[in-house]
């Protein structure tokens, strides 16, 4: 959990350097939900998240630097430095995106767990999004689908009770976002998002289902959102008591409290702990800033996994004709 707090903040300060572009969306608030969902999952399951995907690159296994580099845009990065922060994807651990579209990874991940069940796999395939996703088509279709061809998928919904800036209750007829799926005859449940143990132990239930009895599950995490919806987004939609609430609910904190509370460890064991990740990060961003950025050339090679014919290589500032033609 340390470690994705103390990189979502470095990714933060390296945005306001310039070091980092577009559109890049933070796991601050989130790190109890995120490492206990990775923790339910095998190396043998595969992943699919929305664009707030560093924390779950990271949990599942990708190399910090990587990582890093991905989000400066360089070579080095898990996508050559093409995708940036909403598409980290890495078939080494499964992970298969990093999706930019809300709702759009819901499909392919749908279509993942089919290939699972069409091979007589065991495979579990996981699927991460945020609540503002629950009101999309292809949540309501893919869910549908997933029961009717009894798809060993999970959905996870991590409500974090605001669709960029509109509260759930201001966008949803149902606010208790797991209810929804009792119109897809689908077991689902609900948990305390800012407590790694029990979403731990929420999502093995839900994984272990879909293993072994082919079946789909939705679980909702409750947690809060720390800053706004996106690195740019000063939250100004938040009130002065809803923060401090929000903050007073810390699951790094909160966990870091506990373990001394309950003699796990000492303040010092969580000091050094504190520090590994500090020199972990810091590894990480010297990493990114050495390597290289891609050159334009190489803008459309990972365009199609196979040729396409006439596929346009044409650049922005390319005449849409030859000259002289």
């Amino acid at each position: 959990m340390l470690l994705v707090r103390r990189f979502e903040e470095r990714t933060a300060q390296a945005y306001t350097e310039a070091k980092i572009g577009g559109y890049c969306h933070l796991n601050l608030g989130e790190e109890a939900t995120v490492v206990g969902l990775m923790a339910a999952i095998e190396e043998r399951d595969y992943l699919f998240t929305n664009y707030r995907d560093h924390g779950y690159a990271l949990i599942r296994g990708m190399d910090p630097g990587r990582v890093m580099a991905e989000l400066y845009g360089r070579q080095d990065g898990v996508s050559k430095g093409w995708g940036g922060s909403m598409h980290l994807f890495d078939t080494d651990v499964r992970q298969l995106g990093g999706y930019g579209i809300v709702g759009g990874q819901l499909p392919l991940a749908a279509g993942a767990a089919l290939a699972v069940s069409y091979r007589d796999g065991d495979e579990v395939v996981m699927c991460q999004m945020g609540d503002g996703t629950t009101n999309i088509g292809a949540f309501h279709e893919t869910l549908n689908m997933a029961t009717l061809w009894n798809l060993p998928i999970v959905f996870v919904v991590v409500n974090n009770q605001l669709g960029m800036g509109t509260t759930v209750e201001m966008s949803s007829a149902e606010p208790e976002l797991y209810k929804r799926a009792s119109a897809y005859r689908m077991e689902s449940a609900r948990v305390d998002g800012n407590d790694v143990i029990a979403v731990r132990d929420a999502a093995k239930v839900a994984v272990e289902r879909a293993r072994k009895e082919q079946k789909p599950y939705l679980l909702e995490t409750v947690s809060g959102r720390l800053k706004g919806h996106s690195v740019v987004d000063p939250a100004a939609y938040r009130s002065k008591d809803e923060v401090e609430a929000v903050r007073a609910q810390d699951p790094v904190a909160g966990l870091h409290d506990k373990l001394i509370a309950d003699k796990v460890a000492d303040a010092d064991q969580l000091a050094e702990i504190d520090a590994d990740v500090h020199r972990i990060v810091k590894a990480a961003v010297e990493f990114a800033e050495k390597s290289p950025a891609p050159e334009v050339s190489s803008l459309f090679d990972y365009t199609y996994a196979s040729p396409v014919p006439n596929d346009s290589r044409r650049l922005p500032a390319d005449p849409l004709f030859p000259v002289g033609a």
